[in-house]
C-alpha cells in the first residue's frame, strides 16, 4: 500500500502534505529533520492517511491537493476524514 499523509505543524498550524509507504518512519523523519522542505517546523503530527494500491492513485491525489495551495481545502478533507 502507498498513503497520502498530511502532517500538521504542532509549532505554527501549518501543513504539509507527502506520498509515503510507511507513514511513521515518515513522520520521525520529518520530526528528527532530515527533510529539509519540514525542518523549521518541526514538531509534526499526523491529521489525516489515505491508503491507495498504487503509488500512481497516491501521487494524484497528493498533486490534486498540492494544486490547490489552499489550507482551506486541506482542513476540509481532513474534517470530512478521520485519521486512521
Amino acid at each position: 500500500m502507498h498513503y497520502l499523509y498530511i502532517l500538521q505543524s504542532i509549532k505554527d498550524g501549518g501543513y504539509y502534505v507527502g506520498v509515503s509507504k510507511d507513514v511513521n518512519k515518515r513522520l520521525r523523519q520529518h520530526n528528527d529533520g532530515k527533510s529539509r522542505s519540514t525542518v523549521a517546523k518541526r514538531p509534526w503530527r499526523v491529521v489525516l492517511v489515505e491508503a491507495y494500491k498504487t503509488p500512481s492513485e497516491a501521487y494524484l491525489r497528493e498533486r490534486f491537493i498540492k494544486s490547490k495551495k489552499s489550507k482551506k481545502i486541506i482542513e476540509t478533507i481532513i474534517n470530512k476524514r478521520p485519521c486512521s
